[in-house]
């Protein structure tokens, strides 16, 4: 069956596949007013999305019913990084705060808890629900393991996408859960080879370090490849550590936090070993040294007769030197 099936079937037989596009690649950084087309256009698919996923509720003729969110856990593997400050969610908080909850969410009988439900999908629903004290909204079915985790990834395609780290996480926590690569295949929408691919991130990355940066949205498939070749470095992988840790990679949203990591995990530029030019006496007694780096020039006296020697003519030594500039700069 293809993941794009899946909610079909779990809600109605007759249904139509809600299967999206995949989001375009961002380009450049557009202005104030095409960020504000966009951010509308967003709304705007979001809310058809929602309004496509109802119809097919209502087509089925599944009942809904509104439970205590107190009685909802969560997926038994979750599909998401949860950030502090996340827009998408406070425009989702407005929308139910406005024009209440439109679209139900999708639930199961607890499988080892009786009297209580687990969330298959609508996980956000769900937490605006507890927040603002009110009921959620949702249909009740009873699925398999497979089906929780198909209907997970079923929900992200007409809604917002997993970033790809998001997606990588997922996968090894279906992995590590026993899924087979198939219905990990399935749940992500993706090819063998690109589950492959996320699997290796994830493993290569490790979990602390992605939760630690969180989604980063802006951030594709190349550049997180790239920098688990980076941290199969013993000290770039120390370097990460470290930078996970400091005040300013825990202030910066998550694009920024991947920016940071993957600068503190470059190999550092060479430095040119500064060239010594010492300062010797006709018989070979050394004075000092002249120390002459790419920004600056050190001169270092050991004999403590020469620094006074220097000291007493440094003015006409200065004298010398500006009218030695003159001369040049007359010719």
């Amino acid at each position: 069956m293809k993941a794009r099936d899946v909610l079909k079937n779990l809600i109605s037989e007759s249904g139509q596949s809600t299967g999206g596009a995949p989001a375009a690649p961002q380009a450049h950084k557009p202005s104030g007013a095409v960020r504000a087309m966009n951010l509308s256009m967003e709304r705007l698919s979001g809310e058809a999305a929602a309004a496509k996923e109802l119809r097919q509720v209502l087509a089925a003729g599944d009942k809904v019913v509104e439970l205590d969110p107190a009685l909802i856990d969560t997926a038994f593997i979750q599909d998401r990084i949860e950030v502090q400050n996340d827009p998408e969610f406070d425009r989702l908080v407005l929308s139910i705060s406005e024009s209440g909850q439109q679209v139900p969410i999708l639930v199961r009988p607890h499988p080892s808890r009786p009297g209580r439900y687990q969330a298959a999908y609508g996980h956000r629903r769900l937490r605006v629900a507890a927040m603002t004290g009110r009921p959620v909204r949702a249909v009740v079915k009873v699925l398999s393991d497979e089906e929780v985790v198909l209907a997970q990834g079923q929900e992200n395609g007409p809604r917002i996408d997993l970033s790809f780290i998001e997606k990588a996480l997922f996968a090894q926590r279906l992995d590590t859960h026993g899924f087979d690569r198939d219905t990990i295949a399935k749940a992500l929408s993706v090819d063998k080879p690109e589950t492959s691919r996320l699997l290796q991130v994830a493993e290569g990355v490790g979990q602390d370090l992605i939760l630690a940066i969180g989604p980063a949205p802006k951030v594709g498939r190349p550049r997180w490849l790239a920098i688990v070749e980076r941290l199969k470095n013993a000290t770039a992988a120390q370097r990460a550590q470290s930078e996970i840790r400091s005040l300013e990679f825990l202030q910066a949203d998550s694009n920024t936090r991947f920016e940071r990591l993957w600068k503190s995990v470059q190999e550092p530029a060479p430095t040119k070993p500064n060239r010594k030019e010492p300062i010797r006496t006709k018989d070979g007694r050394v004075l000092g040294a002249f120390e002459h780096g790419s920004r600056a020039s050190k001169l270092a006296v050991t004999s403590k007769e020469f620094a006074a020697f220097l000291s007493d003519r440094m003015p006409d030594l200065v004298t010398a030197f500006e009218k030695e500039i003159d001369a040049k700069a007359d010719t």
